[in-house]
């Protein structure tokens, strides 16, 4: 008799909460990201929602974290988000991000509070192919995530790969020589000597005959890792395309790179030698 009021005092309860619009509490330690896919600005890929539908579904089988998904910017800040929205979360919810956007569509309130949230309270932040093709206009974006898009020489191509860090958990997964189709960008405003460089094109195997190609250096990076103050920083360029998403190895490496930021794994990072390797 006992049990079965407590089990109707506590089904009340439950719908009490659920009627009031307070959602269930998550399990106890599970991390919380932010999948942020702008689809307003210009340059918009099919492969948007995709992909945020599988760093979601990624989440939620390996367990280590929850997903809170959106195509706005109005949760990128520390202050109360206005009405008329209604149980909105702010940036204080979450513990990382993971970007794939394009475009400037941000307040300076929300740039400070977004640099704040990395750099001082030690968030990740994770940007994914257009990851970095975004905020051209502020200069503090670009020295965050380590660089900008300056352009895809070869569009999708089979790009012959070298991993730089085969021991970083992102990296783990792949050979240390593979070939992937994707569409890789090549970078400006980058330096080895400011992030970590994890895995590049094999230049030796490159078409230079192609325009557009702007490094003389002939260095591509395809993934990096980086410390923003206290914060965990990774981009890869990987993931132009619905095919490139289901890619298990891409999977595999976005998932690390989030738990990574999350700092459910591995070490904090220091930058490398500014000067490429030989391939």
């Amino acid at each position: 008799m006992v049990r079965s009021s407590i089990a109707g005092i506590s089904a009340l309860l439950l719908g009490a909460l659920l009627a009031a619009g307070e959602p269930p509490q998550q399990p106890a330690g599970r991390k919380r990201i932010l999948v942020w896919g702008d689809t307003i600005t210009a340059y918009q890929h099919d492969s948007v929602s995709h992909a945020m539908a599988t760093i979601e579904r990624l989440g939620k089988e390996s367990g280590a974290f929850d997903t809170y998904i959106r195509t706005d910017s109005q949760l990128i800040t520390k202050q109360p988000v206005p009405a008329p929205a209604r149980n909105t979360r702010n940036l204080d919810y979450f513990d990382a991000i993971f970007f794939i956007g394009t475009g400037d569509n941000l307040s300076g309130q929300q740039k400070s509070d977004l640099m704040s949230f990395i750099k001082e309270d030690g968030k990740g932040f994770v940007g994914a192919h257009t990851g970095d093709d975004a905020f051209f206009d502020w200069p503090e974006f670009g020295e965050m995530i380590g660089g900008y898009f300056d352009n895809h020489p070869w569009s999708v191509f089979d790009a012959p790969v070298i991993v730089e860090v085969p021991d970083f958990p992102a990296m783990k997964m792949f050979p240390a020589r593979f070939t992937i189709r994707d569409e890789i960008y090549e970078h400006k405003n980058f330096s080895r000597g400011k992030v970590r460089v994890l895995a590049r094109l094999d230049a030796s195997k490159l078409d230079f005959s192609r325009p557009e190609i702007h490094r003389t250096d002939r260095d591509f990076p395809v993934a990096w890792a980086k410390m923003y103050g206290k914060g965990r920083v990774f981009y890869s360029t990987f993931g132009h395309a619905d095919e490139a998403w289901d890619n298990p190895l891409v999977q595999k490496m976005y998932l690390e790179a989030v738990k990574w930021a999350l700092r459910l794994v591995g070490d904090d990072v220091t930058p490398g030698a500014a000067t490429p390797p030989a391939n």
